[in-house]
């Protein structure tokens, strides 16, 4: 799952973004509106957190155009702006949810795992795949009704698969989408992490979860092959 914060205050967008790096979220950061339009336009995200108090502009604006190009990405405004106008506004400009500042972190992630796991048509609330099956809300995934305990990236690679799970994915793609745009670590990240997500789905008398495409990326193996 991929985050934008878009944040003016320095010292509390990095807490955000080591919170939600922490917690497996890869997390963009930018300060102004100018900067939060061309992240949207140019990246895909799960869902923007955004402040309305910027330097260049009202974020209601962000939010209000978004929705005006058929943009339905999740959009929680975190301000200070607390009175009862602020909030109609926000949510009439096409805010999914408004928590006012100061706030309590835990409440904040609570508020953010409801809206990702708000379903799209095209999407469930459980994902399955053959004998694979996660529950995003709770964490949990499993094999075969086993319990595999996961890292926080190593679910967010997983999830990632599992909402397309015909799909080869390619490592550019799964890098880019699990760790922030700025990630400048080691090039062979997302191999040692699906090396270890491989191992830990991995159950005697069963195939490989997870097959390698030569030269591409990595797919999950077909439902009917993977039992």
């Amino acid at each position: 799952m991929r985050i934008l914060v878009v944040e003016d205050d320095a010292p509390l967008a990095e807490v955000l973004r080591r919170g939600l790096t922490e917690d497996g979220y890869a997390t963009d950061v930018v300060g102004r509106l100018v900067d939060a339009t061309h992240a949207v336009q140019v990246n895909s995200y799960d869902l923007v957190i955004l402040d309305r108090g910027l330097p260049d502009g009202d974020g209601r604006t962000l939010c209000a155009d978004m929705r005006s190009r058929g943009d339905g990405t999740a959009v929680l405004m975190l301000t200070a702006r607390d009175g009862l106008g602020d909030k109609v506004e926000g949510l009439d400009a096409g805010a999914d949810d408004y928590l006012t500042k100061p706030f309590d972190y835990p409440e904040l992630t609570a508020r953010i795992r409801a809206l990702l796991r708000r379903p799209a048509d095209s999407q469930t609330p459980i994902l399955t795949h053959g004998e694979i099956e996660m529950d995003p809300a709770s964490r949990r995934v499993s094999r075969s009704s086993i319990t595999i305990p996961l890292t926080a990236r190593e679910f967010a690679l997983l999830e990632r698969m599992l909402r397309a799970p015909g799909h080869t994915h390619a490592r550019t793609d799964l890098l880019e989408s699990v760790w922030d745009a700025n990630y400048d670590g080691l090039s062979n990240v997302v191999d040692v992490h699906i090396a270890n997500l491989r191992r830990k789905l991995e159950l005697p008398g069963h195939d490989d979860p997870i097959e390698t495409v030569r030269g591409v990326g990595y797919r999950l193996t077909p439902a009917e092959a993977s039992t």
